[in-house]
């Protein structure tokens, strides 16, 4: 009956009163509403918020399963093509020999991990990984080198200068990975085309002492602050797994919801733990785990590209479904992801041909007034951004 009165109620507030009543006042805390849907509605109606608490964000995350997901989804319809999955791909430049203690990293010289220090690779071997990559469908390359910073750097951080130069003319997204930057460097990098630069927080600020002493959560978030200064896209998230509590992963949440504005990119990562590190015997994530990462992250930032990132491996094609539902829009693919295991590349074609999703293109996003250019002719890309930016002036 109440589904029935709803259908000729002319004074409904979509989507959440016709669930309930046919008032036309606004919901409250106290209706049974539960928050996910509750802030759902604010994200669609209102757009990005930077004031979350984390009481509001871990209620979110503790909203029944089943609820967070439908309005997680129900946030990623409205605020992104739903559809639409990135591929990309993630290349160590410049493997092993890691100087900092990062206690999940098997490429840290403080572990016994097997994984063998090397130097950066040439430019020939990067961009025929490049090549590789964008024939086999992905429209962002990241680059990551094993580095705390890339201080005293200078030969090696002009090389990965003229590499993302390169990658850029071939009409992809570039992204990169090289511990901390000055912000001389971030100016550096931006000059030369690079799109992302990716510097994830990992965890809470509460429990990231228990994860790394060698770099500080406030380093971490100073590098951010220099990329975004730079007109670079802030690509930043955390790895779910660590041994943290729920209050850890709001937490990381609440910090990348608050930054003054969100990260264009949020990585979920779900810990695959390496012999010889200190979080060998680590439990796997579980999907649902997974799935409330995703959601709310989806819900507090609901313009962010949510990417399935490290872990994925270990989920079947049905559960990296729910993950797409609940509102991530983005994978790596190719063997690896650095040095830990990927999925195969035929299971994840196959997985888009069953789930129907659509391969998204890269979009170039420029300071000078050039938002959203999507690249449709691969080469002309950034030309045609050039143009688009004259002919408005």
């Amino acid at each position: 009956m109440l589904m029935r009165r709803s259908l000729h109620c002319s004074s409904l507030r979509w989507p959440l009163v016709r669930y309930f009543s046919c008032s036309p006042e606004p919901y409250s805390l106290n209706s049974k509403a539960s928050a996910a849907a509750i802030e759902a509605e604010r994200s669609i109606a209102e757009g990005p918020r930077n004031h979350w608490t984390k009481e509001s964000i871990n209620a979110i995350y503790d909203s029944p399963i089943l609820d967070l997901l439908f309005h997680g989804a129900q946030v990623h319809r409205h605020t992104q093509k739903f559809r639409e999955v990135q591929q990309c791909t993630l290349l160590s430049i410049k493997t092993g020999g890691c100087s900092e203690d990062c206690s999940y990293c098997p490429q840290s010289s403080r572990y016994n991990t097997g994984v063998k220090s090397q130097r950066l690779m040439s430019k020939d071997d990067v961009m025929e990984a490049a090549r590789k990559a964008k024939e086999a469908g992905s429209t962002r390359f990241c680059m990551g080198a094993a580095w705390r910073d890339t201080v005293g750097r200078k030969t090696n951080f002009n090389q990965i200068l003229d590499y993302v130069k390169a990658i850029r003319k071939m009409g992809m997204e570039v992204c990169c990975t090289l511990g901390m930057l000055e912000k001389q460097q971030a100016e550096e990098l931006k000059k030369a085309g690079l799109t992302a630069y990716n510097h994830n927080l990992d965890t809470s600020r509460e429990y990231y002492p228990k994860i790394i002493s060698t770099r500080s959560y406030d380093d971490r978030l100073k590098t951010l602050e220099y990329v975004r200064e730079a007109g670079i896209s802030v690509c930043s998230g955390g790895i779910i797994g660590l041994g943290e509590a729920e209050e850890d992963r709001v937490g990381l949440l609440h910090t990348l919801a608050t930054l003054p504005s969100h990260p264009e990119s949020v990585p979920i990562n779900a810990l695959l733990a390496v012999k010889g590190t200190p979080l060998q015997d680590q439990k796997p994530v579980e999907i649902w785990e997974m799935i409330r990462m995703i959601a709310t992250a989806r819900i507090v930032m609901p313009k962010a590209m949510v990417r399935l990132s490290a872990g994925r491996v270990r989920f079947s094609m049905p559960e990296q479904a729910l993950c797409f539902l609940a509102g991530a829009n983005s994978i790596f693919t190719g063997e690896k992801l650095l040095t830990t295991p990927n999925n195969d590349y035929d299971a994840d074609q196959l997985m888009f041909k069953i789930l129907g999703l659509i391969p998204k293109p890269p979009n170039f996003v420029d300071e000078s007034g050039c938002h959203g250019c999507q690249a449709q002719e691969g080469d002309h890309a950034e030309e045609k951004c050039e143009e688009a930016v004259a002919n408005s002036m």
